[in-house]
């Protein structure tokens, strides 16, 4: 009974998630979804320790009502730019 009202509660945007956003890799992540804002809380440290034993940086934490259309968001374009970076440091233009 539980997962169908949560299941409900998602697709309504209702459900409560933790958003996870790391300055580096220059990421947002969403874990869930919970029922309670309680249940999320209480498990948004497990996933701040695997982020950190990932070696993430700048990680910012919230929980919210929402309904996210990814998983996991990641900013393509900053790494674009510093791998283009790294090119023109090497002196090498490819």
């Amino acid at each position: 009974m539980k997962e169908i009202f949560l299941w409900i509660l998602n697709f309504l945007g209702l459900a409560y998630w933790v958003e996870i956003v790391t300055d580096y890799p220059r990421c947002t992540y969403y874990f869930g979804p919970f029922l309670s804002y309680q249940e999320a809380q209480k498990a948004q440290g497990g996933y701040v320790e695997d982020l950190q034993q990932e070696n993430a940086q700048g990680i910012a934490v919230t929980i919210e009502r929402t309904k996210p259309a990814n998983l996991t968001i990641f900013d393509e374009k900053e790494e674009i730019q510093k791998f283009q970076r790294a090119i023109t440091l090497s002196g090498t233009v490819y």
